[in-house]
């Protein structure tokens, strides 16, 4: 695959988790990094641990669910890094709430941030994706919601699913301008919030999963970043599912 030096890559929700791993992989191989979250003091620790690292990267704190604030962002982005070349779309929320408890104003925040944010954030990044020549949009969906189904999280999975439904129309659309568009269907990755539901739930759930591991987050940025490189221009509006077989299964072995 290409190189990424000299390259400029805005990742969302880059403080922790998956987004954080993205933010990595892309630093590792040289990109020049901006990211971006909601807690400025976490994010720009993420940052400077990069940076640490001899890697190019830089805090910029933002809420995807405000479209000025975005458009701000990405124009910061642009001014720091002489452009955008790639987008990950990788910042959500997931607050788990049954049903019959769910309020309206709950619904709304998680279609805010991982449906909204989204939009806002291809829309305003593209610009800069257009003079790029080549550029590249990977968002970060689930399994949950357009595969499978968790008690609880009845509003991330609506909101993941509809992610899926604006990326097709966004790849056909922003196809002319040699931009693709496509996303990442994470399963079970070994973050924070994974580790906060306790040894015994992941213990349990690890054998679920075919290939016998939780997955890692660098085994998201991977895909994140062949879906990026020069070579994938051909592939565009597609989702890939990435849980190490966690949803094959017809039934248990």
């Amino acid at each position: 695959m290409s190189s990424f030096v000299g390259k400029t890559v805005l990742v969302t929700g880059a403080s922790t988790g998956i987004g954080l791993g993205i933010a990595a992989g892309f630093a590792e191989a040289g990109a020049n990094v901006a990211m971006t979250a909601r807690g400025a003091d976490r994010l720009e620790q993420a940052a400077a641990g990069l940076r640490a690292r001899g890697f190019s990267a830089e805090a910029f704190p933002v809420d995807v669910a405000d479209r000025a604030a975005v458009q701000a962002m990405c124009a910061a982005v642009a001014a720091a890094f002489g452009g955008i070349d790639v987008l990950c779309a990788n910042a959500g929320i997931y607050p788990v709430t049954r049903l019959e408890d769910l309020g309206e104003a709950e619904w709304d925040e998680v279609m805010g941030v991982n449906v909204k944010g989204t939009f806002f954030c291809v829309q305003a990044a593209l610009p800069y994706l257009r003079a790029s020549g080549a550029g590249r949009v990977v968002l970060t969906s689930s399994i949950t919601g357009p595969v499978t189904g968790i008690s609880g999280l009845s509003h991330y999975g609506a909101s993941k699913a509809a992610q899926l439904g604006f990326m097709r129309t966004a790849a056909m659309e922003l196809a002319k301008d040699g931009i693709t568009v496509n996303a990442v269907l994470p399963g079970l990755i070994e973050t924070e919030a994974l580790a906060a539901l306790g040894e015994e739930y992941v213990k349990n759930a690890t054998t679920l999963i075919p290939v016998g591991r939780i997955g890692q987050v660098r085994d998201i940025a991977n895909a994140v970043m062949f879906f990026a490189s020069p070579e994938t221009g051909f592939i565009t509006g597609q989702g890939l599912v990435i849980d190490g077989g966690q949803t094959l299964p017809e039934a248990p072995e």
